[in-house]
C-alpha cells in the first residue's frame, strides 16, 4: 500500500520496514500495522491538535510538570514554540504511561517508543494472529461479563497505586484478546496526586465500564467500585492485591457539593459523548 506521509520519515530511518495495511481510524490518531523486522507492529500516528476532538484537555494536563522550565514557561504561554513542546509531551504522555503501567502488571500494549507524533507499539492479537477487536465489537456471555469486569477493576486499581488516572476509558479503548481486556489509548492519562479531577475522572472510567459490561450481567450495574477504590486511595489502604466488594457507604458528613454537581456534569457529558460514539461509532477499516 501507499505509505503515508507521516510514515515516510520512519521508513527512510529503517525503523519501519513495511506499511502492511489499516487497522483504525479514530478521532485522535490513525492506527496502521506495519513490519519492524521480523515483527508485526503497531503505528499510531497522532492527528495534529487542530484535527483532535478531545476536549478539555487543559483538565488532563493540570499536575503535569515539564523538566525543562523553558520550555513548561513556554507551555503556559501557549507560544508556537510552547505548543509545539504541548503536543510531544502530549504524545509522551502515552509512552510514558504505557512503560510505567506494564511495570505495575496492568495490561496495556508494549511501547517501542514514539517518533515524530508516531508511536510504535505492539500489536495486540489473538494467540493464531488475527487482530484483537475492540471491546464495543464483542459480545459475551452474563459469566464472561463478570470476571472481565473484575480484570478490569483489577487494572483500575492497579493505574492507581501506580500513581495514574486513565481518564478516558471505556469499551472504545479497550481490546480483548484470548486472555481479557487490554487497556489502550492513554495520552490523556492524569497524575492522581496532582490533579484536581482525578476522582471524578476515576469515578467516570469506572462507571464507563460497569455500564458496558451490564449490558450483559445486569447484576453489575448495582456496584460502586469506583467509590470504593477511591476510598481506599484516600486513605492510604489501596494496594494491588486489595480484595473488592463493589460496595461503598456514604459518609455521614456534609456533602462538597461543588464536588457533586462537577461530578454530575461529566457523567452527562459522558453519556451524550458515549451516544454520539455509539451512533457514528469511529471508523474502523
Amino acid at each position: 500500500m501507499k505509505i503515508p506521509k507521516r510514515l515516510q520519515p520512519l521508513v527512510e530511518d529503517g525503523l519501519v520496514d513495511e506499511v502492511l495495511r489499516p487497522l483504525m481510524s479514530g478521532k485522535e490518531a490513525d492506527v496502521f500495522m506495519v513490519r519492524c523486522g521480523n515483527a508485526i507492529c503497531c503505528a499510531k500516528i497522532y492527528k495534529e491538535v487542530e484535527k483532535r476532538s478531545f476536549k478539555q484537555a487543559v483538565q488532563y494536563r493540570e499536575g503535569r510538570k515539564g523538566r525543562n522550565s523553558r520550555r513548561q514557561r513556554a507551555m503556559e504561554k501557549g507560544s508556537k514554540y510552547g505548543r509545539e513542546q504541548q503536543e510531544q509531551a502530549w504524545h509522551n504522555a502515552e509512552v510514558d504511561a504505557l512503560y510505567r503501567l506494564a511495570a505495575a502488571g496492568v495490561r496495556v500494549p508494549k511501547p517501542y517508543g514514539c517518533f515524530d507524533g508516531v508511536l510504535l507499539m505492539e500489536l495486540i492479537t489473538y494467540d493464531e494472529g488475527d487482530v484483537a477487536p475492540r471491546l464495543n465489537d464483542v459480545t459475551m456471555s452474563a459469566e464472561q461479563a463478570v470476571e472481565d469486569h473484575q480484570l478490569v477493576m483489577r487494572d483500575v486499581v492497579r493505574m492507581l497505586c501506580a500513581g495514574l488516572v486513565h481518564g478516558d476509558l471505556s469499551e472504545f479503548n479497550v481490546l480483548v484478546d484470548d486472555y481479557g481486556p487490554v487497556i489502550i489509548d492513554l495520552p490523556q492519562a492524569v497524575d492522581a496526586a496532582a490533579n484536581n479531577h482525578a476522582k471524578s475522572m476515576l469515578l467516570r472510567d469506572v462507571n464507563n465500564m460497569t455500564a458496558y459490561y451490564a449490558e450483559f450481567a445486569p447484576q453489575l450495574a448495582k456496584t460502586r467500585y469506583g467509590e470504593e477504590i477511591w476510598a481506599l486511595y484516600e486513605k492510604g489502604d489501596l494496594t494491588p492485591e486489595v480484595e473488592l466488594t463493589g460496595t461503598f457507604v456514604e459518609s455521614t458528613k456534609s456533602a462538597d457539593l461543588g464536588a457533586i454537581m462537577e461530578e454530575i456534569q461529566a457523567a452527562m457529558e459522558e453519556e451524550q459523548a458515549r451516544r454520539k460514539r455509539r451512533e457514528g461509532d469511529n471508523e474502523q477499516v
